[in-house]
């Protein structure tokens, strides 16, 4: 039966430190999700200001994805080298200071250099946040951190739409990208204060937490010799790679296009569905009937986001049931891939022919659920195939997510703009590239070390 080690257990009561570790990475999570996805909301007016195409607003967002791709190997590998604290410092002051430059960009090239220098920093966050969690967290608490962490991270998302209305109520869209990116300089500034790479140097951390880390030393930091043969030899590697690109590249149409795909298809039936009616009626006493609508579709638009986070949480109280049902973890993590890609596939095309726009918002919304039941699973995944290379791993894992999410809001643009906006020909494809991500996993071993020969074990299970 695979188990997680259990660490020793510590001679007094161990201090909380790594607990302020899980409350950084959350926080981050909700500044990164904040900062990439209130363009989404901003875009028709930035297309407006601008005089830009479909396509070229397609190329703004596939810029970040692009950049954001490009330099994740070479962060997690940082991270490996130097330790997380010197490279999230850096990092995140980059991308801060690249939202807000957004706001400053005057045409399409300002724009697109600005979404890529801010994808080259935002590349850094989540590799090094799982760096972090192996130094910080026992093996029995990692995926846990992970599914909070996301859980942030899409729950942030969810309500920037929102956010972003209320902001550009009394500021322009662009001094809006200028007051978000003034959020990261703030998380910057406590962390830097607060993190240390090793538990041993915080002076909050006393002997029994330290106990409790014990096993983690060899998960610091140090100049890595990376196996990338070994690496770029393992099916496992390659399937959890190419599965990646599938998740992201239907999910990135959630913080792209769902906004205007909203107002283009669903803007004449929002009165249709007897709750929205309600709303707009209430909302119309207050505001004109543009900024009604507005708020409407913003708080449409934030349903996957935010049931995409219950799907994370859902994954912490399903995982152990799976692993004592199966005694092993490796079948659990595959079923709910498995079933998290085919149900996000099948639900995704299915919202497009629900007329009603609440209801079609839901069934979308239940796709990202199950999008997200995929995630924990596959950076816990990063970890225990990673192990020390965790940072350098799970940066090549989220290098390839990202090309798909840069591939998929340019494609989704060159297809509205030569088939005269037929939105069905965009989720078609969105989900079978879905279909195909649950296929990989048929074949992926999620649990053995790359540098180790050693049968299936678990290193960072219990979750």
């Amino acid at each position: 039966m695979e188990a997680s080690p259990t660490p020793p257990a510590p001679a007094i009561a161990p201090s909380g430190i790594r607990h302020r570790v899980l409350a950084f990475a959350a926080t981050l999570a909700v500044i990164t999700y904040v900062d990439r996805v209130c363009i989404a909301q901003a875009a028709p007016y930035i297309q407006r200001d601008l005089g830009l195409s479909s396509a070229q607003m397609g190329l703004a967002f596939s810029a970040f994805a692009l950049a954001y791709a490009i330099f994740e190997i070479p962060g997690g590998w940082l991270g490996d080298w130097i330790g997380p604290r010197k490279v999230l410092l850096r990092v995140v002051l980059m991308w801060s200071a690249f939202t807000a430059a957004t706001g400053y960009a005057w045409n399409a090239a300002s724009l697109i250099t600005a979404r890529f220098i801010f994808g080259a920093g935002e590349a850094g966050c989540f590799p090094n946040l799982t760096k972090a969690f192996m130094i910080w967290l026992p093996a029995n608490e990692r995926t846990r951190a992970q599914a909070i962490m996301w859980l942030s991270a899409r729950w942030a998302g969810a309500f920037t739409p929102l956010l972003v209305i209320w902001v550009m109520s009394w500021l322009s869209w662009r001094n809006t990208f200028v007051l978000f990116g003034a959020a990261g300089v703030v998380w910057a500034i406590v962390f830097a204060r607060s993190f240390r790479d090793r538990p041993e140097d915080h002076p909050g951390v006393n002997a029994g937490e330290l106990a409790l880390l014990a096993g983690n030393a060899s998960h610091g930091g140090g100049h890595p010799r990376v196996p990338w043969r070994r690496l770029l030899a393992s099916r496992s590697i390659w399937l959890l790679w190419a599965q990646y690109f599938c998740l992201n590249y239907g999910w990135f149409f959630y913080v792209t296009w769902l906004p205007t795909y909203l107002r283009e298809t669903r803007g004449l039936e929002l009165s249709q569905n007897a709750i929205m009616f309600w709303l707009e009626g209430v909302l119309s006493s207050q505001f004109s009937a543009e900024t009604t609508r507005r708020v409407l579709v913003a708080a449409l638009s934030g349903i996957p986001l935010f049931v995409g986070g219950l799907g994370c949480i859902a994954v912490g109280f399903i995982t152990p049931r799976l692993i004592a049902r199966f005694c092993r973890v490796a079948p659990a993590r595959r079923l709910l891939a498995i079933v998290g890609f085919t149900g996000a596939s099948v639900l995704l095309v299915g919202s497009f022919y629900v007329r009603d726009p609440l209801l079609g918002m839901l069934a979308m919304g239940l796709a990202s659920f199950c999008n997200d039941l995929t995630m924990p699973g596959s950076w816990s995944t990063c970890m225990d195939l990673g192990a020390r290379y965790a940072g350098t791993l799970s940066g090549a894992m989220n290098m390839v997510g990202a090309l798909g999410a840069a591939v998929a809001p340019l494609v989704i643009g060159i297809i509205l703009d030569t088939t005269n906006r037929d939105w069905a020909v965009t989720f078609w494809i969105s989900g079978a590239i879905y279909f195909l991500g649950g296929l990989c996993w048929l074949w992926i071993d999620p649990v053995t070390p790359i540098t180790a020969e050693e049968p299936e074990n678990v290193r960072s299970a219990g979750l």
